[in-house]
């Protein structure tokens, strides 16, 4: 099954304007934890509950996939709407405004189309495949940066729970040879406010280790329609599939390729003493 995804977003807008609604009008009620320094707040489930309904009335066909509830159903011909209720949990709860709605479609594991709503900045994100990019109804491109040094990088949040330790040894050298290369470093504790900003060009790129297609999938078919360029942790096609989510300007994508490489290596080279010790041990 192929589908058009300019078809399907004014089905998208629908159901995100549902949820950013309750966003602006209702606190963020009781605040759970649902893992080692990870929440949920009543407003995240009620978000899901309510588009998750819409869409399933909507497009019964496709399926599925919510941050807290999971996967409800699976899509004829791989397609699957992806979503986050309120991504920037922990910015919502304390009352940070970096906090909105990231509603995707994906195609074969492809993000083609995106609506995000970030209710406290006023600002409202729509893409499409081969429509291009809005924000606020006005076309948006990426930013023309061709130097790491004018450059300004946003990146994900620390990985937390269980293989936390193994996942941020790798960001510790990375955020070290970006802090000596690039303009400016942000970490902005939400992966739709990034992405949306590189589409934008408030920001050149942003760099997450990590590829959750709730927290991906829309600002990554809005940050392409923008004109950036998303890659895998080693500069190949991005995908549901892929490791990282890195979102570029394409003057600096081959340079910031190189220093996730090199963080990488050097990663790799503190792990192995520690490793070798507790073989011996």
């Amino acid at each position: 099954m192929t589908v058009d995804a300019r078809a399907l977003l004014r089905t998208a807008e629908q159901a995100v304007t549902i949820a950013g609604r309750l966003i602006r009008t209702k606190d963020p009620g009781v605040v759970t934890t649902k893992g080692d320094r990870d929440m949920v707040t009543d407003i995240d489930y009620a978000v899901e509950h309510v588009v998750r309904e819409f869409l399933s009335r909507e497009t019964p066909e496709f399926g599925f996939l919510g941050e807290e509830e999971g996967l409800s159903r699976t899509g004829d011909g791989g397609l699957m709407w992806a979503l986050d209720p309120v991504d920037g949990t922990a910015n919502f709860a304390r009352g940070i405004p970096l906090c909105g709605v990231s509603l995707g479609l994906i195609e074969a594991g492809r993000p083609v189309l995106g609506v995000i709503d970030l209710p406290y900045l006023g600002a409202y994100y729509c893409a499409a495949e081969g429509a291009g990019a809005t924000a606020n109804g006005q076309r948006i491109r990426a930013h023309r940066t061709y130097a790491l040094s004018a450059a300004i990088v946003s990146v994900g949040d620390y990985a937390v729970g269980e293989g936390a330790e193994a996942e941020n040894r790798i960001r510790l050298p990375l955020y070290h040879w970006l802090a000596a290369r690039v303009q400016r470093v942000r970490m902005l504790g939400s992966a739709a406010v990034d992405l949306a900003w590189v589409a934008e060009g408030k920001t050149d790129a942003f760099i997450t280790l990590s590829n959750n297609p709730w927290d991906t999938a829309a600002g990554v078919a809005i940050a392409r329609e923008a004109g950036a360029v998303v890659a895998d942790i080693d500069g190949g096609p991005h995908t549901t599939k892929a490791q990282a989510t890195i979102a570029a300007t394409p003057g600096i994508l081959t340079d910031l390729i190189a220093l996730i490489t090199q963080a990488r290596q050097d990663a790799d080279r503190t792990a192995q003493p520690a490793e070798a010790c507790h073989r011996k041990a």
